[in-house]
């Protein structure tokens, strides 16, 4: 299978077209072709001339979270996610997508990441809305697979709650997860969280400054060596507060996407909230997934390019 499985744009420069028949046909009679593709795939430096980061991330199935806004189960139709994806990697400027070996096993069957940064998740264990959240078990790409299959980098969540034992396992498989990807010499976007669970038993992520700072200085401090390790952090609750926060560590950071809410103007306060923090030093770029990939407007296209322009 090549690239006509997919184009770029629809006929009416909507979303791209994905023949379902087609990859579940491939993948019936020829799963060889994942690998092959990936062998002849194009590859790129993981910066550009301009050194800076536009990433689309899709790796929130795998954790079972479905979900955009009153949406509980918007991404669960896998061609119309694919056919966003296939979208949003066609606009100029993307640099690349983040995604599990699922979706990424599609994307490079259809074609749509040559010249392109793949960055595969790795651990998704940690089920949205489990008892066993944060004991975040590796389940996804390990550093082999991301070297044998010729991508580009790898990223991991580690979400620490002080009163969770889970999260101690979580620390100390991503350590060993960071040197096996430096052993490798193979960049990975560490993103990490203090977490905390509200009385009915839901986990939230702690955005404020002192939360933030902390979580970043832990990560920065993990594994032998951190020659080969990203941050990928949120906007603080009080945006304000970022360039406090970013120097705890001289290690190179993208931002996160996060939740948006619902509407336009949520959306275009979240574009406010990234062009303050990106001119921070070590900010060097943005991974976002839902806000990109399901805008309140439906604009895909229009989504993306905004937020490339902050950059």
């Amino acid at each position: 299978m090549d690239g006509g499985a997919a184009h770029p744009e629809g006929a009416d420069g909507g979303h791209a077209r994905v023949d379902v028949s087609a990859l579940v046909r491939t993948r019936t009679r020829h799963p060889e072709a994942v690998a092959e593709a990936a062998a002849r795939r194009p590859r790129r430096p993981l910066l550009g001339e301009h050194g800076r980061l536009m990433i689309v991330a899709a790796d929130h199935p795998a954790r079972g979270a479905l979900g955009i806004g009153d949406r509980r189960l918007a991404m669960a139709n896998r061609a119309d996610l694919l056919e966003r994806l296939c979208l949003a990697l066609s606009r100029p400027g993307v640099d690349g997508v983040l995604a599990t070996a699922d979706i990424l096993d599609d994307l490079l069957l259809l074609g749509a990441l040559d010249h392109k940064i793949v960055m595969g998740s790795m651990n998704r264990g940690g089920l949205q809305g489990a008892s066993f959240e944060l004991d975040d078990r590796f389940t996804g790409h390990r550093p082999e697979d991301i070297e044998r299959l010729g991508f580009d980098a790898g990223k991991l969540l580690l979400r620490i709650d002080y009163a969770d034992p889970g999260s101690l396992t979580t620390l100390e498989s991503t350590a060993r997860v960071i040197d096996a990807m430096a052993e490798r010499r193979l960049p990975v976007f560490v993103e990490p969280f203090i977490s905390r669970r509200t009385p009915e038993g839901r986990l939230r992520n702690d955005l404020s400054a002192e939360a933030v700072t902390r979580s970043i200085a832990i990560a920065s401090g993990l594994g032998g060596t951190s020659a080969y390790t990203w941050l990928k952090v949120p906007v603080t609750e009080h945006p304000d507060d970022m360039a406090d926060v970013m120097a705890t560590s001289t290690l190179p950071a993208v931002l996160l996407g996060g939740e948006v809410g619902g509407t336009p103007e949520d959306q275009e306060a979240a574009y406010e909230k990234w062009r303050g923090a990106l001119r921070l030093p070590t900010v060097r770029g943005l991974v976002v997934g839902r806000s990109l990939l399901y805008p309140a407007d439906g604009d895909v296209a229009a989504a993306v390019d905004t937020a490339v322009g902050l950059l």
